[in-house]
């Protein structure tokens, strides 16, 4: 088990790595987080939804996605507020209950899932969330070290270095956890080091003789993007701040979801949350939103809609992805109160009108775009129903809309289509980026990394 000091510690990267790396040994390998919160959200082949971060991680594993890998999914869609999705389909029961009250309802549907996954695989690689030095969550903790004790897994922890107090960190959360915790805790990783190991001389032997825990590895900065489970990877992403010439504007949206897609874009892409910041954009997105009425005025109190608004006029490209393509409408309807049951106008720059169903999409699509002539893949997760008016061009039933130089979809993934990045990149005036490698590729590149940095034969002995 991969457990964090922090949230963003790199613990989906480390799970990946390990996945593959065990694959490549032969061993039949699952991924399991008990609980996510994120709104980067996927669909597994049968249709239901699961986090972002164990996709990959099964992809990792060459294993077919279950929600058994993550069964339980929390969607944030306020501060206070978050909607559970239970074995991969929303759950409003459970979601209308207190944080404290689900405990009971979810740990046995953690229980069952984590067993099944160790009857049928060789190995199980676990993931926690957060940091399972959070005292105050303790008695509701159902993917810390309530998982480890429930399998007795070997845990090691993982400590982010590069944003400093990394032997802090690591010597802090091992005070905090009980003796049987600090059984189960075998070894520290340090994560995300630049710079030369042997500086860190005599720290990681000093933290051996206050813990009885050694380092078993220093894993160095690894620039090699996977999709990110969350959207603290937003801050810390390789998109550019300062890009030198023309960029593609992204609407940090509050609940901006499925961020992970636009990884394709690379240099090209900068998150924005001013007018001011679109000042050079090239083409503009409105990602996706798990709280889309709340985003859209969010967007109209920045001044971001207006300028898009007017950025759309004078022609420059614009693109909205499901939440996204709903704002870009007329008018969302909301009469089941899918979100809080409020009707809100659009930006008017596609003529279509959405309203919400309480019955949730989650599929795998391929679709043929009429513009281009590709056929696109990607995945649907969405509550709104849209229609056309006479002023929106439909590219592919229900799914793809064009007006003008203005187009919405709700097929996430679009831009990992490489002929449609380049497509669009071509509205734009903006050059293709740089080669992305495969997945496949990728996470062969990091488990090579990851496999010489950590002490292999000793995690290898946890087995």
């Amino acid at each position: 088990m991969i457990q964090g000091c922090t949230s963003s510690a790199g613990k989906s990267y480390l799970c990946a790595a390990l996945c593959r790396i065990l694959s490549d040994e032969g061993l039949r390998v699952a991924p399991f987080k008990a609980q996510n919160m994120s709104n980067n959200a996927g669909v597994t082949p049968d249709g239901l939804e699961m986090g972002r971060a164990q996709l990959v991680q099964a992809r990792a594993a060459r294993v077919t996605p279950d929600v058994r890998m993550n069964p339980v999914l929390l969607k944030p869609e306020a501060d206070t507020r978050s909607q559970v999705v239970l074995l991969g389909k929303a759950h409003p029961e459970l979601t209308a209950l207190p944080w404290r009250e689900r405990k009971p309802r979810l740990w046995p549907h953690v229980q069952g899932a984590l067993h099944s996954l160790m009857n049928e695989f060789d190995v199980v690689v676990i993931e926690g969330a957060g940091s399972p030095a959070e005292v105050n969550l303790r008695e509701s903790d159902i993917v810390n070290m309530r998982v480890a004790r429930e399998v007795g897994a070997s845990v090691l922890l993982a400590a982010d270095i590069d944003r400093g107090g990394a032997f802090a960190h690591l010597l802090g959360t091992w005070h905090c956890l009980d003796a049987e915790e600090k059984a189960l805790l075998r070894g520290f990783i340090l994560n995300r080091f630049r710079g030369d190991a042997r500086l860190l001389a005599p720290a990681p032997q000093w933290l051996e003789q206050q813990t009885g825990v050694p380092t078993v590895g220093v894993v160095p900065w690894l620039s090699v993007p996977l999709p990110e489970e969350d959207g603290v990877a937003v801050e810390r992403s390789a998109f550019s701040d300062q890009p030198s010439a023309g960029f593609v504007a992204i609407a940090r949206l509050p609940r901006v979801s499925n961020l992970d897609e636009f990884a394709p874009l690379g240099e090209l892409a900068r998150w924005v949350t001013s007018p001011a910041e679109l000042v050079g954009a090239r083409a503009v997105i409105l990602p996706g939103s798990k709280s889309t009425a709340a985003d859209l005025a969010w967007l109209r109190s920045t001044g971001l809609a207006a300028e898009i608004t007017r950025l759309a006029a004078q022609g420059v490209p614009v693109l909205g992805i499901c939440g996204g393509l709903q704002m870009l409408g007329q008018r969302i309807s909301d009469p089941h109160g899918v979100e809080g049951g409020q009707d809100v106008l659009g930006l008017g720059l596609l003529d279509l009108e959405t309203e919400f169903d309480p019955k949730k999409t989650t599929r795998q699509t391929t679709l043929t775009d009429a513009e281009t002539g590709y056929t696109l893949e990607g995945y649907e997760i969405h509550h709104g129903q849209t229609r056309a008016g006479v002023g929106a061009q439909e590219l592919a039933a229900g799914l793809l809309w064009r007006q003008g130089n203005v187009r919405g979809t709700y097929l996430h993934g679009l831009l990992e289509n490489p002929a449609y990045l380049e497509q669009f990149l071509g509205w734009a005036a903006l050059p293709a980026p740089a080669h992305l490698d495969s997945l496949d590729a990728r996470l062969d590149a990091i488990a090579a990394q990851v496999r010489a940095a950590l002490d292999w034969d000793f995690v290898r002995s946890l087995l």
